[in-house]
């Protein structure tokens, strides 16, 4: 199984925006921190704003932000609505399945069964949990310099 572009940089902007939580940021950042076009990233904001996941500011200032705190935005949610369009297989798409075993195929109903096991796993995994004392994101995503002495403090005081 193979995500989409699109998903990808769905999870990237979520992570920029939660790393940088409470603060509007803008494409342009999120586009050169994630090595990523800003064309294709703001197509992804605007399904990610129109699915409630951020908000966006209009104007000068702008930008957008999460519009929920980092522990309610479900990944798996997210997953689906990037991924909910894209068939596994061709004999998931009535209009153009020319297989000619899917009357009889059976394998269809395990994959439809491991795709929704994939989903389920991911509903279980919020933001926090990709974001939340993950230093190297945060060092590489992070506009202020406040999280990386912090994550600097904590490697330190690891153990090596």
């Amino acid at each position: 199984m193979r995500i989409t572009t699109r998903t990808n940089l769905a999870i990237r902007v979520l992570m920029f925006c939660a790393v940088n939580e409470g603060r509007t940021v803008r494409t342009a950042e999120i586009a050169e921190r994630c090595n990523a076009s800003v064309n294709h990233l703001l197509q992804v904001v605007n399904l990610l704003q129109e699915n409630g996941f951020v908000e966006t500011i209009r104007g000068r200032t702008g930008g957008i932000r999460l519009a929920h705190p980092v522990h309610q935005v479900s990944i798996g949610r997210a997953f689906r609505v990037f991924e909910d369009n894209s068939r596994f297989a061709e004999c998931f798409d009535p209009a153009t399945n020319t297989c000619p075993l899917s009357a009889t195929c059976r394998l269809r109903s395990y994959l439809t069964r491991a795709v929704e096991a994939f989903f389920h796993e991911l509903d279980m995994v919020t933001l926090a949990d990709l974001v939340k004392g993950n230093c190297g994101l945060n060092s590489l995503l992070d506009l202020s310099e406040n999280l990386k002495a912090s994550c600097d403090r904590t490697r330190e005081l690891q153990p090596s």
